[in-house]
């Protein structure tokens, strides 16, 4: 048995969630999969994984056993890093992720100019509002809006972005424009429920923070189509700043209530640290931080 391999599958089976999944991922047989952790269980004479109708879920022994699989298996691939020249010169490959409009609006065209300045390295760009784990989704940087949890993950701050309320000047010309967050209750609302209940949104004043009942004539799952609907003329939304940028910039969309808006999100480059990083990605972060940053600061 090939211990490296079995405990490259056994990862893989966890991190799946089940054997068919794990051989879907890594291009192996279930048969092979099955056989592989089966033969693994045999060698250290103890069960690795319970198996039930609902699923897969660990022992204790696979618990810790899985903790030590991963260090080794890091510890492997640091020295093939090494060895290969990923610590002398930027080279191979990058997976970054990011959610869909930041990623779009701001992060690819930095990737584009990273690429051109780099040909030796490539990237793979993956582009989703759900947050990924650098660990089991084989990712090496992510950008993060948010407050960041501590974690041992490692981060650069690039900048920070305003949570604001808006609509379209059609309709602030034939309903009113509100002065205040209590005035909301009186207006048509769009609620992006990714960002804010459909029937409270929060907001700040010199005093205290202030929750205000809202009426939200629609509730969408997207940025866009928030924006798109309140640029339609059918009530007021509240989405992330640069979400908003291009339809400011063309005069869609007017941004109002500046001065009870929440303390702006920070947005972080996150990696995993604090070992030592493959110059690759030691590269990129020098070069998109302050590029993002610039980006950034012009759509607050």
């Amino acid at each position: 048995m090939d211990r490296l391999d079995a405990m490259a599958v056994f990862q893989a089976v966890v991190e799946a969630g089940s054997l068919s999944a794990a051989g879907r991922k890594i291009g192996v047989p279930l048969a092979t999969v099955s056989r592989k952790i089966s033969e693994l269980e045999t060698h250290l004479e103890t069960r690795l994984l319970n198996r039930s109708t609902r699923g897969l879920t660990l022992t204790e022994a696979g618990r810790s056993y899985l903790a030590a699989c991963r260090r080794i298996l890091d510890d492997i691939s640091e020295a093939e890093r090494a060895a290969t020249g990923e610590y002398r010169e930027p080279k191979g490959g990058l997976t970054i992720a990011a959610p869909v409009v930041c990623g779009r609006l701001h992060l690819l065209p930095v990737v584009t100019e990273f690429l051109a300045a780099y040909p030796d390295v490539d990237v793979r760009l993956m582009l989703g509002d759900r947050i990924v784990s650098l660990q089991d989704d084989h990712v090496d940087l992510a950008v993060r809006i948010g407050e960041l949890p501590d974690s041992s993950l490692s981060a650069t701050r690039v900048g920070s972005i305003r949570r604001v309320v808006c609509g379209s000047p059609k309709y602030f010309a034939a309903h009113g424009t509100p002065k205040t967050p209590a005035d909301l209750a009186r207006h048509r609302c769009i609620t992006f429920d990714a960002l804010m209940s459909p029937g409270v949104w929060s907001f700040k004043s010199a005093r205290a923070d202030i929750a205000v009942p809202v009426h939200s004539r629609l509730v969408v799952n997207t940025a866009e189509a928030a924006i798109d609907a309140a640029i339609a003329g059918v009530g007021i939304t509240r989405v992330l700043s640069y979400q908003t940028e291009a339809a400011r910039r063309a005069g869609l969309i007017r941004i109002i209530l500046r001065e009870y808006e929440p303390t702006p999100v920070p947005v972080s480059l996150v990696y995993s640290g604090p070992k030592r990083l493959p110059l690759k990605l030691r590269a990129f972060i020098d070069f998109a931080a302050p590029r993002l940053r610039k980006r950034l600061q012009a759509a607050a």
